[in-house]
């Protein structure tokens, strides 16, 4: 058994793949994998962002390599991990962090609005981890970015917060099924991080703040950076004995559980 020690934490010349990279937690998990060791490819839809990021991971004397696709265009993504393993001659690490919702009461939610919620945040996932697995040594990682949504009620987000959890199962279910591979399957789960996709969901928490209700028990407003340490965390391998399990990043809102804080500083349910 290898010795846990200091250097455990670190990634020194393995190979990351990190989608939705140009901006938010995407940003900063790349960045933060290729502070740690690793090389970097990355996806976007955005060029500025994904430009922006690769100056980042390069700016620490790591290697990236980007390309602008839509992961919910299977073809695109079986191209792009074919074309970063041959760029950066292997894969260790695979972060599926690619996804996105918008607010709908479930009843005005249209059948395509449902497919495009579908797509972009449970079969984006599944399509980059067959393209991934077949290059993923023994000792190789998948973290899948889901949310808190997948464990709360989440009204003007069902469908969305349903996909997340979906996420949360299919992690379940292939750490198990990946297991003799070596391979390991974890999620983290964010609360609202403040990013630029996030504006209406930052919307409705200052409203419930107003009301004197507290949404997280911490006394800190999460930061991109927050989830990326959670999940270079669970790259690695002072996490080699966690798989199938969620990291929950929420400042203490899955503690808290119904229970809000009163604008004199009491809690209550």
């Amino acid at each position: 058994m290898p010795e846990l020690n200091p250097s455990a934490i670190l990634l020194e010349d393995r190979v990351a793949l990190v989608t939705g990279a140009a901006a938010g937690i995407g940003a900063a998990t790349a960045t933060m994998l290729a502070r740690f060791g690793c090389d970097v490819a990355i996806c976007d839809r955005d060029l500025e962002g994904l430009a922006a990021t690769t100056r980042e991971i390069e700016s620490v004397g790591r290697r990236a390599f980007a390309e602008i696709i839509d992961v919910r265009d299977h073809d695109a993504v079986e191209h792009w991990v074919a074309s970063s393993v041959a760029a950066l001659g292997r894969l260790d690490i695979v972060v599926n962090n690619a996804g996105g919702g918008f607010v709908s009461d479930f009843l005005d939610l249209t059948t395509n609005g449902q497919a495009a919620l579908l797509a972009e945040n449970f079969t984006s996932v599944t399509s980059v981890i067959r393209a991934a697995v077949p290059h993923l040594p023994e000792g190789g990682s998948i973290v899948n970015v889901t949310s808190i949504e997948a464990h709360r009620a989440a009204p003007g987000f069902a469908v969305y917060a349903s996909m997340k959890a979906a996420v949360l199962s299919l992690t379940r279910s292939l750490s198990l099924e990946l297991s003799p591979r070596g391979i390991r399957v974890n999620c983290v789960a964010p609360d609202v991080i403040p990013t630029p996709g996030v504006g209406m969901l930052e919307a409705a928490r200052s409203g419930a703040t107003a009301r004197g209700e507290a949404l997280q028990p911490s006394s800190l407003d999460g930061h991109p950076d927050d989830v990326a340490a959670a999940i270079v965390w669970l790259a690695g391998g002072m996490a080699r004995f966690v798989t199938g399990t969620t990291v929950h990043v929420d400042g203490g809102t899955s503690a808290a559980a119904g229970w809000k804080r009163r604008t004199d500083g009491a809690w209550a349910l």
